[in-house]
């Protein structure tokens, strides 16, 4: 797929890109996406998993669950779209991750400003304190607890829970400063972080959508690549940097 020209004369203007990211750049490493003809939610009902009530009713069930999503992520690695956006870091003033992702191969790429919209899976947290476990937890007595005696959880944001704040505004600050703005491998329609898209349109950024095919995002993209993230992040990204190469 020939790469717009017009785009690479934008890119070699900006200063901010946003890389707004969903299920779809992950599904490049194998991980499951969640939605999508092939989609988990397609197989299980989210009610019966993804929600405090449900891990307060049956948290060995949850864990269960959860370790076996950990157990894939482990054995996945950053792909190319992964790891061309961490190296393009180099190029440009500010290079700004906003994830729905929870399986931290943006960081395990080497990307170093990152907002996890939708928390971490590779850390944990007690459900009284709100202490954080970020090492391996030891399952051989059951659900682990914390020492203050409370349930440990995944620290991934659940049905029916508030985004992290702190994350949320972040990546509405980068959202709405950036110059362009890529959404990566997302449906678009997940709120409030999808709203982000229209934080970055609204204020001028230009919009540049990647994904398999096309989404409720399409009709305000600026440019529209249907293709996967592997195969054209490092595309764009080589014909901006002409000679130097990002392969």
């Amino acid at each position: 797929m020939e790469i717009d020209k017009s785009l690479i004369a934008e890119l070699k203007k900006a200063k901010s890109i946003v890389f707004f990211t969903g299920a779809g750049i992950s599904a490049e490493s194998s991980i499951p996406t969640f939605r999508g003809k092939d989609g988990i939610w397609n197989k299980l009902k989210p009610e019966e998993l993804a929600n405090f009530d449900a891990f307060m009713k049956n948290p060995e069930m949850v864990w269960e669950w959860y370790n076996h999503r950990k157990k894939i992520i482990q054995e996945s690695q950053p792909n190319r779209a992964h790891t061309t956006i961490a190296e393009i870091q180099n190029y440009f003033d500010e290079i700004i991750v906003v994830t729905q992702n929870i399986d931290n191969l943006h960081r395990r790429a080497g990307s170093k400003k990152i907002f996890e919209l939708h928390g971490n899976i590779e850390r944990n947290y007690c459900i009284n304190c709100k202490e954080f476990y970020i090492e391996n937890l030891d399952f051989s007595a059951g659900v682990p607890k914390c020492k203050c005696g409370g349930l440990i959880r995944p620290d991934v944001v659940w049905f029916g829970e508030y985004l992290p704040m702190d994350q949320f505004n972040g990546g509405e600050k980068a959202a709405a400063n950036c110059d362009i703005f890529f959404a990566v491998g997302t449906s678009a329609v997940v709120y409030p972080a999808a709203g982000l898209i229209n934080v970055a349109h609204t204020a001028g950024a230009t919009i540049v959508e990647v994904n398999i095919e096309e989404t409720a995002l399409s009709h305000i993209a600026n440019y529209t690549y249907t293709r996967k993230a592997g195969e054209i992040l490092p595309q764009i990204f080589n014909d901006y940097s002409g000679s130097a190469g990002l392969n």
